[in-house]
């Protein structure tokens, strides 16, 4: 008699097509005008849902997303945005403020229950917890940018404003901490794209050992 083994069996991984990473990283660039073509809730929500695969440490997944795109909304975040960011701001659908949330680790017993006991060894050791979680938010705001790119939209990443402002007024218990912004929508007719700026061959930036 044998056993299936097929559960634990590696299996190969599959690359992603040209098109794909024509898509996400060779032919992505930063959106600086958007057109007035709306952006559905669908659409952001498609976006957290590729978000919530990135790998954190210990599965904490302390990024939070706040989606501004309320004429409300939008009011009150310009004022925060360094001036060279506001007018792409305001032409934007959606902005997302991208933040970490202080007290990601209440989360543990539900995204880490092979050790629930983590939160009480995080909530007690503040220099651990704020180490662990800005790492690994950093690493889901990357992973934002790109899945904006998957969902089939474009992104504007700033890191052009009051950050202390901004937390006050939209962060006001102090939980969550602003990390970057984000415009998001559908490139416009006319000024969507700067022109490309020249990336560091491999032998400038990589090393084997």
């Amino acid at each position: 008699m044998t056993s299936d083994t097929s559960a634990a069996t590696p299996t190969a991984l599959e690359r992603l097509d040209d098109r794909g990473r024509h898509i996400v990283f060779t032919g992505a660039r930063t959106v600086n005008s958007f057109s007035d073509q709306p952006v559905t809730d669908e659409e952001l929500k498609d976006i957290y849902e590729l978000v919530k695969w990135t790998p954190t440490a210990a599965n904490v997944q302390p990024l939070r997303v706040l989606f501004v795109r309320t004429p409300e909304g939008k009011e009150r975040l310009l004022k925060h945005m360094a001036d060279g960011n506001r007018d792409k701001t305001e032409g934007a659908p959606v902005t997302a403020v991208l933040a970490y949330d202080t007290r990601f680790h209440e989360h543990v017993p539900t995204v880490f229950p092979i050790n629930p006991g983590m939160a009480d060894a995080l909530e007690a050791n503040e220099d651990m917890r704020h180490g662990m979680g800005n790492f690994s938010a950093a690493i889901g705001v990357g992973a934002f940018i790109l899945a904006t790119r998957a969902a089939g939209l474009a992104a504007g990443p700033m890191a052009g404003f009051d950050k202390e402002a901004l937390d006050a007024d939209f962060f006001a218990d102090g939980r969550w901490k602003s990390l970057l912004v984000v415009n998001i929508g559908h490139p416009g007719a006319e000024g969507a794209w700067f022109d490309r700026l020249p990336r560091l061959e491999i032998e400038d930036a990589v090393s084997f050992a």
